[in-house]
């Protein structure tokens, strides 16, 4: 799966071979990327060349790296309302689904493989999805794509922007994880739990 890799990147990916590896790996080696030459889309190379991520480019990066371990490569797509969606890199040991992530709020981040469905892994982000004027705003999740789909394109490999994946992710059915009237009597966030999930918060 790393054939089309340099030695150099085989090399980080070589060393990352478990899924907490790979998160710290995004957490304390790869910088946020904040776009400020303009929108990206990086595939795993060009993350791995600029140093950097935001939250799509760090889920491709994440999938790309659990490859190499021998897991299937699937991202799902986190939808939200008046705030910016999410993916996780998703996988299973023991028939229980875990996460990786990249992101600038701490609490959306790594999840431990103890989650026995999909849905359940979702809302475990619930609480700590918010935006910054404290509403909670996650309201949909997608089934995991297989990012196999897009070998074709050298989705992992490519100089270009992959900006076909998250236009995929856009047109793919997703599963709502609230009623209307849950969604009415939704409170805002904790102050408390604001501040804990922007420590480390590259503005």
């Amino acid at each position: 799966m790393l054939d089309g890799f340099n030695p150099g990147e085989r090399r980080v990916f070589a060393r990352l071979k478990t899924p907490d590896q790979i998160q710290r790996f995004l957490d304390e080696e790869l910088g946020y990327n904040q776009e400020k030459q303009g929108p990206t889309c990086y595939s795993p190379r060009l993350v791995l060349r600029h140093g950097m991520a935001h939250c799509m480019e760090g889920g491709l990066f994440g999938v790309a790296a659990l490859r190499a371990q021998g897991f299937p490569p699937l991202l799902l797509d986190l939808e939200a309302v008046r705030d910016d969606d999410h993916v996780l890199a998703v996988f299973q040991q023991h028939g229980h689904w875990g996460a990786i992530a990249k992101s600038n709020f701490a609490g959306l981040r790594f999840r431990e493989p103890v989650y026995r469905t999909l849905r359940e892994l979702v809302m475990s982000y619930f609480e700590h999805y918010f935006n910054l004027a404290g509403e909670k705003t996650l309201r949909n999740y997608s089934r995991p794509v297989n990012l196999a789909r897009f070998d074709h394109l050298e989705w992992m490999t490519t100089e270009e922007h992959v900006w076909f994946i998250p236009y995929y992710l856009t047109e793919i059915a997703h599963t709502p994880l609230l009623t209307p009237a849950a969604e009415r009597r939704l409170t805002r966030v904790d102050p408390r739990l604001m501040a804990a999930g922007r420590v480390g918060r590259v503005d």
